[in-house]
Order: C-alpha cells, then sequence, then structure tokens
C-alpha cells in the first residue's frame, strides 16, 4: 500500500503440501512483482519450486513493461499449479497470463468473483481495476463532519471535529492514494499541508490544486512538501487581457516554485470530467479528494464520486457548513444512492463509507 503505484498491490504465497515456503509482494515502480519476490524468497530459504503451489492476488503479467513477464518466472522455476484471485483486466495481461501458464500444462485456478479472497483482492486494487476498465481514477471524498453533518462552523472552524485516531486514520487513507485533490477555497481558506504525516511512507501522494484563476499564493504552506504539485486552471484565453496578463503572472510564479500547470476548462471554469480523465493519465488509480463544501458539491452534482469516507464525531454544530454543496433536489428520487460498505468506531468517533450505488460493479 503507497509502494507499488501506479502497479497494482499483489501479494503471492508459494507452498508445498501444507507447508509456505516463499512470499513476496510487488515492490516499487520498476521493482519486482509479487510472484518473483516469492519465488526468490523460497530460492534464499533452500526450498525446491518444482511442482509447489502458487497463489496470487492477481492474474500474473504476462508482457514485458518495466520488468520481464511473471509468467514466464512462474513457468521457468517449474511450479505445479497456480491460483489466481483476480483477473487482470489490463489490456496487456487480460486473460494471457492464465493462457500462458495453461499452455504449458500448469494448472491455474481462478476463484469465484465473489468468493471472500476475490473481493478483498478486488478492494485492495479498487483503483487500478477502475483506471483499466473506466480509463478513471477511483474518486474518493473524504470529510470530517459532526452528527449534524457540519464540516466547520459558519465562520469556517474545524480543528477539530474529529479526535486524533480519526485524523490518523484518515492520513492512511489518504497515504494510499496516487494523488490528493482540493480546491483553491480550502487552500486560501485553511492554508492545509495535505502531506501523509501520520505515517512513514515511501512517497508523498502527488497533489493537484483545482484553482481555475490561479489564485494560489506562492508562499502557501503545501510547496513545503517534495511532491508533485499540480495546479488545473481555466484557459485564460476567454479572459478580458488585463486578467488573462494577470493571470499569466500567477502561473509564472507558481511554476517557480516547480507546480505544473494544466489548462482543463475554458470559460472561467474547470471541466471536471476533463480533469479527471487527464488525472487518470498520469497513472493515478485512487483520487483522494479533500475539499469544501463548493467542490465537493460540483463532484457529487456531477456524479463523479466513486465512494464517500466520512468521519463523524458525536457532536453537534447547529448552524455551520454544509459536507457539500448541490441542490435544491426536485425530488427524493434524484438523491444519489449509496451503499454502505464500512461502519467502523475509530477513537471516540465513527467512520463511515459508502460507494455509489452499482459504481463498483466494471
Amino acid at each position: 500500500m503507497g509502494l507499488s503505484e501506479p502497479n497494482p498491490r499483489v501479494g503471492c504465497v508459494i507452498r508445498t503440501d501444507t507447508r509456505v515456503i516463499g512470499q513476496g509482494h510487488t515492490q516499487q515502480r520498476g521493482g519486482p512483482h509479487a510472484e518473483v519476490m516469492a519465488l526468490a524468497d523460497a530460492r534464499e530459504r533452500g526450498h525446491s519450486l518444482r511442482g509447489a503451489e502458487v497463489f496470487v492476488s492477481l492474474e500474473p503479467c504476462a508482457h514485458v513493461g518495466r520488468t520481464p513477464p511473471c509468467t514466464q518466472a512462474l513457468i521457468h522455476a517449474g511450479v505445479g499449479r497456480v491460483w489466481v484471485a483476480l483477473l487482470d483486466p489490463n489490456p496487456l495481461v487480460s486473460g494471457q497470463g492464465v493462457a500462458q501458464l495453461r499452455a504449458v500444462g500448469i494448472a491455474v485456478e481462478v476463484l469465484p468473483v465473489d468468493s471472500p479472497v476475490a473481493l478483498a483482492a478486488r478492494a485492495l486494487n479498487i483503483g487500478f481495476l477502475s483506471r483499466m476498465v473506466r480509463g478513471l481514477p477511483w474518486v474518493r471524498l473524504k470529510v470530517a463532519v459532526s452528527l449534524d453533518g457540519k464540516t466547520a462552523l459558519p465562520d469556517g472552524s474545524s480543528q477539530w471535529i474529529t479526535g486524533p485516531a480519526a485524523r490518523a486514520d484518515g492520513h492512511a487513507w489518504r497515504a494510499r492514494a496516487g494523488m490528493v485533490l482540493t480546491g483553491v477555497g480550502t487552500v486560501l481558506a485553511d492554508d492545509p499541508l495535505l502531506t501523509v504525516r501520520e505515517y512513514a511512507v515511501a512517497r508523498q501522494p502527488a497533489l493537484a490544486v483545482l484553482d481555475s484563476q490561479l489564485r494560489t499564493p506562492p508562499s502557501a504552506r503545501l510547496f513545503a512538501a517534495e511532491r508533485r504539485i499540480t495546479f488545473l486552471h481555466a484557459d485564460p484565453a476567454g479572459l478580458p487581457p488585463e486578467d488573462a496578463a494577470a493571470m499569466a503572472v500567477r502561473a509564472a510564479a507558481l511554476q517557480a516554485k516547480g507546480a505544473q500547470l494544466v489548462s482543463a476548462g475554458a470559460h472561467g471554469g474547470v471541466d471536471l470530467a476533463l480533469m479527471l480523465r487527464w488525472i487518470a493519465t498520469q497513472e493515478v488509480n485512487e483520487l483522494h479528494v479533500e475539499a469544501g463544501p463548493r467542490l465537493n458539491g460540483a463532484l457529487l452534482a456531477a456524479g463523479l464520486v466513486d465512494e464517500l469516507l466520512v468521519y463523524m464525531a458525536p457532536r453537534l454544530l447547529g448552524a455551520g457548513r454544509d459536507l457539500a454543496a448541490f441542490g435544491p433536489l426536485a425530488s427524493l428520487s434524484d438523491a444519489p444512492s449509496l451503499r454502505w460498505t464500512d461502519t467502523t468506531p475509530v477513537g471516540d468517533d465513527l467512520r463511515l463509507r459508502a460507494v455509489v450505488a452499482q459504481r463498483d460493479s466494471f
């Protein structure tokens, strides 16, 4: 988790009879995959791999990418049977891994898609599957709210609605994302770092800021961390000349801080669907959104959120800022339909996870 991106998160265990002789997981980009790590582990322990059973959470790759094919490593090792939890929808694999192994006489068993292990493997790699099948990252919107659904007092005060355990748990979810997305409103109001600070990580997730007019000041704290930062902005071509010139000055200041600027819309705004397609081209599997009610509402209204990650505190704020600003709806039938996937106490708070109905059925 947080290591293999943009590759899928894969684990492999090898056994003979009832004894585990090797195990491994996919390493960093360009590093060995899970099968190669497990084979090497078994060899280092002095075990023979001839006829061994291999259990892998995703179909072994069958193509030359950043590393050689895992199918060839398994074939050369002489294993006897491979159990696969989940087929790989990557067009470069997509059944070819299973076919290559079977072609040389290695027995391959693929678990039913509704088996608990297959479902767990799918949940672990929901972002990778989303990018391969839909051409979009899996969009997870994270918020901390009071029992009456408020994210802040009317003046914007929000530190801290939830307790330390919930905040640490939120950092774990931030860490597993390939990119964190926020809006310029949050940057200007809170001056956040938006880094992973509760856990040691191999890399900080990239950061994207939706900032149509490039209003983020170069002094913002988000520049304090070493990571890739992208500002998604509107095309200045439609602006009055003086506004376009001022925007060019702000753009130069942000670029001087090492930021990447990407035009993702016109007419003074950003096309959210276009933005997500661009993010997918950056090999981002999971997009973690931590923003204010305006951006949250826009993403929800456009049907672009896949999952909500909500930390609910046992307190009431009364008047305050909402989780998302959208609507009003014409009828209850227009409300987004969600399915609960997790309700877990975290410290004094409650973690709620809900997926948009049918969104994870690809």
